[in-house]
């Protein structure tokens, strides 16, 4: 686990752009936390790391939206909406990230045995700390386990 502080949104951003320089097609990036946690902010972060300069909005009604503007395709997913893992199957994540990109996972905290090896970012209002979170960054599974090191350096301004 490798913890982080984040003072602003723009921060957080900042964390997401540096994960997003250490990830590659077919990766899994599960985003966890409370409404409110910042989980859509990550996700513009990491989109604007990749290339993609459109605005990058929560999928919770659509459950899948798909950026292919940036050096590799973004597929940003909500599952707040499913009711069930099959519903979750259903959608393919694994295979849409193998073929030609990443994806990212809001609320996939609830189905993460199910999605194989990811990266989880759990991110936690600070109620100390007005407007700050607290990120905790856990790899999951072979893939990012061997790229470990590599995060925990770009990660490095950003540890508590």
């Amino acid at each position: 686990m490798i913890d982080l502080h984040s003072a602003t949104p723009d921060e957080t951003r900042a964390i997401a752009a540096a994960i997003a320089v250490v990830a590659r097609v077919g990766d899994i990036v599960v985003l966890a936390g409370e409404m409110g946690a910042g989980k859509t902010v990550f996700a513009q972060g990491f989109g604007a790391a990749l290339g993609i300069d459109e605005p990058i909005t929560s999928p919770t009604f659509t459950l899948v939206h798909s950026y292919e503007a940036g050096r590799i395709t973004l597929h940003h997913a909500d599952l707040y909406r499913l009711d069930r893992t099959g519903e979750v199957v259903d959608l393919a994540l694994g295979e849409l990230a193998e073929f030609d990109g990443i994806i990212l996972v809001e609320w996939g905290d609830v189905v993460a045995a199910a999605l194989g090896d990811h990266l989880e970012v759990r991110l936690d209002v600070d109620p100390d700390d007005d407007g700050a979170r607290s990120l905790t960054v856990s790899a999951v599974g072979r893939a990012w386990e061997m790229r470990r090191a590599a995060l925990e350096r770009a990660l490095e301004p950003y540890r508590c």
